[in-house]
């Protein structure tokens, strides 16, 4: 797809023309700022504490050389309208979680988290060492963007609900929120899926406009307050078992950065990913049991539930398979967690298995 094209036969194309360019990078006295539009309001607690960890690493590389300005979501596009706000120039850069754009090109769920997927790990793994931040690029030229892993969530639990889910026909006509190609396959059990931004997730558990949702983890869902909604809290779930959170550089605004401040915004980025992930291992299970303490009720799925994730999570891969591009980066990654896990499954998991047996 060529990305002129894509720009002319989009929605925003017809509208771009008319736009006002907002995306000119900044100077003052041969300094450079750009605008960050990112996907969540501020202080989400670690989606935005990525973004913020970012435009902090950027700003101390850079020296005053080199800064970001962040817009959250709603500021100057709404949070699902940075993708092409980035693509077409209006915004220099945006931090969000790259599923939320799969709409673009299935190839992005890969880049955020697909069910039954990578973890944290394995995820950067693939990229770094994997072939992953090349079919990255390779996606990005289709609209203009130069695109890095931007933090990591870790492993997202199965949700909250407002009732017990016993049996796979618990799922029918559930009204739940989740995005991306898990919310593709929790479709297919027969649930009414919503995908939401994180801004107005809470409101609409709050009012019953949904009957449950994920979020990112006990630290992020706790500060948001869904304990204060919801009873029943799974903590395990397929949909997204180490989703990546990315920064992407309108490209002809990168390409016009020098090498050094382009050296910066790569390291940062890198340097956001390790950060973030640790975060949410770190503070989810302290988050875990002050969640408890409150009277949730901390579930898994049975599994039966299991195995029908399994079934619909395949169905949902597979409809994107003749998309070439989609194919060859669903290959890359299956083969790099695969291989990834030929020896993290005789390695960490028998030491951590051993480790709770021994330590009681």
């Amino acid at each position: 797809m060529d990305r002129r094209s894509f720009l002319k036969n989009s929605a925003l194309g017809g509208t771009a023309a008319a736009a006002t360019t907002l995306a000119a990078p900044a100077y003052a006295q041969g300094n450079r700022t750009l605008t960050m539009v990112t996907s969540v309001p501020d202080g989400f607690a670690v989606f935005d504490d990525a973004a913020e960890k970012m435009i902090e690493l950027v700003n101390k590389m850079g020296d005053g050389s080199l800064t970001i300005e962040k817009k959250s979501a709603g500021q100057l596009v709404g949070a699902f309208e940075v993708f092409d706000a980035v693509s077409s120039g209006q915004a220099d850069m945006y931090h969000s979680a790259d599923y939320y754009f799969g709409g673009q090109h299935p190839g992005y769920y890969f880049f955020t988290a697909v069910p039954f997927g990578a973890t944290g790990g394995e995820m950067a793994s693939w990229y770094y060492h994997g072939g992953g931040r090349e079919l990255h690029d390779e996606l990005g030229e289709i609209f203009g963007l130069k695109s890095f892993l931007a933090g990591n969530t870790g492993h997202q639990p199965g949700g909250w609900f407002n009732k017990e889910i016993n049996s796979a026909a618990d799922l029918q006509g559930l009204k739940f929120r989740m995005p991306g190609l898990g919310g593709l396959a929790l479709g297919r059990t027969g649930a009414s899926v919503q995908n939401l931004p994180g801004g107005e997730v809470y409101q609409a558990l709050a009012s019953g406009a949904i009957d449950g949702a994920e979020w990112i983890g006990p630290f992020a869902d706790e500060r948001l307050g869904f304990q204060e909604i919801c009873e029943f809290y799974y903590t395990g779930g397929m949909h997204e078992p180490g989703s990546a959170l990315c920064c992407a550089t309108n490209l002809d605004v990168f390409n016009e950065l020098s090498g050094t401040h382009q050296s910066i915004i790569e390291t940062a980025a890198a340097a956001t990913h390790q950060w973030s992930l640790s975060q949410s291992n770190y503070n989810n299970g302290a988050a875990l049991e002050r969640l408890k303490a409150q009277g949730v009720k901390v579930l898994e799925f049975s599994d039966e539930i299991w195995d029908a994730f399994g079934e619909a999570a395949s169905g949902a891969l597979d409809e994107f398979m003749d998309d070439e591009l989609f194919a060859r980066i669903r290959a890359s990654q299956e083969k790099a967690v695969n291989e990834v896990y030929s020896w993290t499954s005789v390695s960490d998991d028998v030491f951590t298995s051993q480790r709770g047996r021994v330590r009681g």
